[in-house]
């Protein structure tokens, strides 16, 4: 009997303990909301049937034509 008593006790002690560790927390107790996504413009679309983009042209000439 006083081994359960103890028991209960310890098992209160822990449950009070973890419910108000959370007591005093700076912040907002929600998620926040995701930021809207960007809508893509014009500009920034691909073109259909576009070729890629190609890619940069070294200021260096290679080492083989050195």
């Amino acid at each position: 009997m006083k081994s359960t008593f103890r028991l209960f006790i310890g098992a209160t002690t822990l449950c009070l303990t973890t419910l108000l560790s959370g007591c005093g927390q700076p912040g907002p107790l929600y998620l926040p909301k995701a930021p809207p996504a960007k809508p893509v413009t014009s500009s920034d679309a691909p073109r259909p049937g576009a070729a890629p983009a190609s890619a940069p042209i070294p200021s260096t000439p290679p080492a083989s034509q050195q």
